[in-house]
């Protein structure tokens, strides 16, 4: 069995100091009677493990549905006839195509290209619903209001609760009691109502898996969650399988692996940038550090470093702010995100590296206690994503 230490999870755990100034989700309650280890996240008082157990919890939510609590993260609506316009200038992506019912993945930046935050945002026809990283919210909104709030209404949700229900039996659970959510696929949304309470509900995650996040009002997300826990498939999962998960699926933590000293392409996140905001796109650019980050992407300007994945060759779990080295032992970079992934069976990682250093295949030695520990430049995910795509 392994050790939520030797797993390592990247937030404080101890809880002897200030622990009056942590803030509490709605289902902070249900967290304790179902026997929850809290620890210290984001501001918020959250749950890292059940019972259960972190291994076990990640490799149930692989194999039925796990249930997490979100409700740290923050959301927003956007709303006039400007919405769309106002915030594609804020990101490299296009909002203004959107269908409405779709969902996509953005990222605000700074004037130097470099990322304040990523987040997802969908087009509901009267809105744009926008969720953001709990500990970046508070900076986030206040940014947005700051730079597009003259030119649409920036609406915060604090009374909304945010679920994620994520597994290859998910659809199953969640369609019993909310018929139709299985007809959505991977990043779309609707609307639903469940015994009064009105949901929004998202087939998307951040586990590699099929699944949904479910935006309820915060007086009915402690009745909802516990009818999910009276299906067979469901499971509470805490914060440690929530990362173990998302690393194995190749995806990002702010403030791990990419934050405002990372671009969108040293991270690898090219994929989200559309073409009609490309260079030589009908809307090329007009968003912030637009220099830096198309000159990036098309080539212009060089690239010293970055994002890969990582293999280890011996089994040695590998942690964020590892140095890697070259086989001639020089420093080439670092570890953002490593465990030994549950499903995996080895140690994995994400880490930035020296461009010349980034090609598939290529041996590096990450410095663990004074030891190199060889590591192969792998392909991401890991572990095969599941979305559902209809």
């Amino acid at each position: 069995m392994i050790s939520v230490m030797a797993l390592h999870c990247p937030w404080r755990t101890d809880l002897s100091a200030d622990t009056t100034a942590l803030l509490n989700t709605p289902l902070n309650a249900l967290h304790l009677e179902l026997g929850a280890r809290m620890v210290a996240f984001a501001g918020y008082s959250m749950p890292v493990q059940y019972p259960m157990g972190l291994m076990a919890e990640h490799h149930h939510t692989r194999s039925e549905a796990g249930l997490f609590d979100v409700s740290h993260m923050g959301q927003l609506r956007l709303v006039g006839a400007n919405a769309a316009s106002a915030f594609e200038s804020l990101m490299p992506v296009d909002v203004i195509d959107l269908p409405v019912g779709k969902q996509r993945y953005g990222l605000l930046l700074t004037d130097e290209g470099t990322i304040i935050d990523d987040l997802m945002f969908v087009n509901r026809g009267v809105d744009i619903f926008v969720i953001v990283n709990g500990a970046c919210k508070v900076k986030d909104i206040a940014h947005i209001q700051a730079h597009i709030g003259s030119k649409c209404q920036v609406v915060p949700m604090p009374e909304r609760a945010l679920l994620a229900l994520q597994g290859p039996q998910a659809v199953n659970a969640l369609s019993r009691m909310v018929p139709g959510v299985e007809k959505l696929v991977f990043m779309t949304g609707a609307a639903f109502e469940w015994h009064g309470a009105d949901l929004f509900i998202t087939r998307s995650g951040y586990t590699g898996e099929d699944g949904f996040e479910i935006s309820v009002h915060n007086d009915h997300v402690d009745s909802l969650a516990r009818a999910l826990f009276n299906q067979a498939e469901v499971k509470p999962i805490g914060l440690g399988a929530r990362n173990s998960l998302r690393l194995e699926a190749g995806l990002c933590l702010y403030g791990n692996d990419i934050d405002t000293s990372t671009t969108p392409i040293e991270a690898g996140l090219n994929w989200a940038i559309q073409k009609v905001r490309r260079t030589g796109g009908a809307r090329a650019g007009g968003f912030p550090g637009a220099n830096v980050v198309l000159g990036q992407l098309d080539g212009t300007r060089g690239l010293s470093r970055k994002r890969v994945g990582l293999i280890a060759q011996e089994r040695v779990p590998v942690r964020e702010h590892v140095e890697l080295q070259n086989m001639q032992g020089h420093t080439i970079g670092e570890v953002s995100s490593g465990l030994l992934g549950p499903s995996a069976n080895v140690p994995v990682a994400m880490g930035y590296v020296d461009a010349a250093s980034a090609n598939l295949g290529t041996v590096v030695n990450a410095m663990v206690r004074g030891k190199a520990v060889p590591m192969t430049v792998s392909a991401m995910p890991f572990i095969p994503n599941r979305y559902y795509r209809g």
